[in-house]
């Protein structure tokens, strides 16, 4: 059975930093894109930033030069840093990723359980 595990979320003041991770496990053959998403209260989830499998990121423009993503292909694990943190930078951060099982050849998208990120004073 393949998961998405997202740790790193917290509590952290204005202008502080966090790095989320995000394991695929299971038998995985391949992940393709990776990313992660975000939904704050009262609103709709929306992509933050999104890695290929060749390292190609791009960024939601509100994070833009604020927040890197990267990832681990060998570990199938992605990250997310997040810098000059500010209060809207708090949501539910979810990972999600295209990956074929062993034994299939669909390439299918996971969500991870969402870990929260809360940045206050």
């Amino acid at each position: 059975q393949v998961q998405l595990v997202e740790s790193g979320g917290g509590l952290v003041q204005p202008g502080g930093s966090l790095t989320l991770s995000c394991v695929a496990s299971g038998s995985i053959v391949r992940a393709n894109a990776m990313g992660w998403y975000r939904q704050g209260p009262g609103k709709q989830r929306e992509l933050v930033a999104i890695i290929t499998s060749g390292g190609s990121a791009d960024y939601a423009g509100a994070v833009k030069g604020r927040f890197t993503i990267s990832r681990d292909n060998a570990k199938n694990t992605v990250y997310l840093q997040m810098n000059s943190l500010k209060s809207e930078d708090t949501a539910v951060y979810y990972c999600n990723a295209d990956l074929v099982r062993r034994g299939s050849s669909w390439l299918l998208n996971y969500w991870g359980q969402g870990t929260q990120v809360t940045v206050s004073s």
